[in-house]
């Protein structure tokens, strides 16, 4: 039997948009509480039959400690917990450190001055033993040297700048069998040429400004399972045609804070090849 992925996930009790660190932030359009409550418990849902959800406890003093995937980088047992670059993210530090030790999980010491904001900014590829890590706006590009001494593996580092998608995981997402989900714009010229020359054309998805702005990168994948906040026709298409099944759970409450699907989840048993 295929052993089934635990997904480290946060109720949004406390979700707001109290600070503005990101374009989609508007302090002036907050989510509303019940419809962002609603979208969440079916996204529960929908992951359950792939999946087994693991909760930690919302905190009041972090409104957006329900985007687990920014809560560390897993990784064959150990984490490195995020060291996050704006003040109003780190009181999320302690609470995820504690998170992590309780469940068992041994801490990677890591440079307090390297910041690095976890499974946000590093996915572990689908098709080579190799890691991605997005740098420029959010994580230290001195991260990829860490990450390679802790874990001994590649680690190639791309230049996001598009400050919309402010983390590797919102426009950056690999996918089973070494297919990859990405949207060329937010990357610089020569992070593109390293994304072409890594990935071989058959296995590179682009998507369009339309589905990139409906965070459509912002995916889980679970297998032939692809979980998303939206996607266009063509893409379903394109994800269908190459033995993919899309699934959309609307979490449009959670894009006005500037996360999906992705980053309202932290898989703790992440493959590498």
């Amino acid at each position: 039997m295929t052993q089934r992925n635990r997904l480290l996930m946060c109720p949004p009790h406390h979700f707001t948009v109290r600070y503005e660190i990101n374009p989609w932030m508007n302090v002036q359009r907050k989510p509303d509480a019940v419809a962002a409550h609603d979208q969440w418990q079916q996204l529960v849902a929908n992951l359950e039959p792939i999946a087994d959800i693991v909760l930690c406890e919302p905190a009041l003093d972090a409104p957006d400690i329900v985007f687990t995937a920014n809560a560390g980088f897993v990784f064959d047992g150990r984490v490195v917990v995020s060291r996050f670059r704006h003040p109003e993210r780190q009181t999320e530090e302690p609470h995820f450190a504690d998170w992590f030790e309780d469940a068992g999980f041994a801490l990677v010491d890591w440079p307090e001055d390297v910041r690095f904001e976890g499974a946000g900014d590093c996915l572990v590829d689908r098709g080579e033993r190799r890691l991605w890590l997005g740098h420029g706006l959010r994580s230290d590009p001195r991260a990829g040297a860490a990450l390679e001494a802790a874990f001994d593996v590649p680690v190639h580092t791309l230049t996001l700048v598009d400050p919309r998608y402010y983390h590797l995981d919102t426009c950056f997402c690999p996918l089973a069998d070494g297919y990859t989900l990405f949207y060329p714009a937010a990357f610089s010229a020569e992070s593109q040429m390293l994304i072409r020359s890594l990935i071989p054309a058959s296995k590179r998805i682009e998507v369009s400004d339309s589905d990139a702005q409906a965070f459509a990168c912002n995916a889980v994948g679970l297998g032939e399972h692809v979980f998303m906040n939206r996607s266009s026709k063509a893409l379903r298409s394109t994800l269908g045609k190459l033995g993919f099944k899309v699934l959309e759970s609307p979490v449009t409450e959670f894009l006005r804070a500037g996360g999906a699907v992705k980053c309202l989840s932290l898989n703790l048993d992440d493959p590498i090849v």
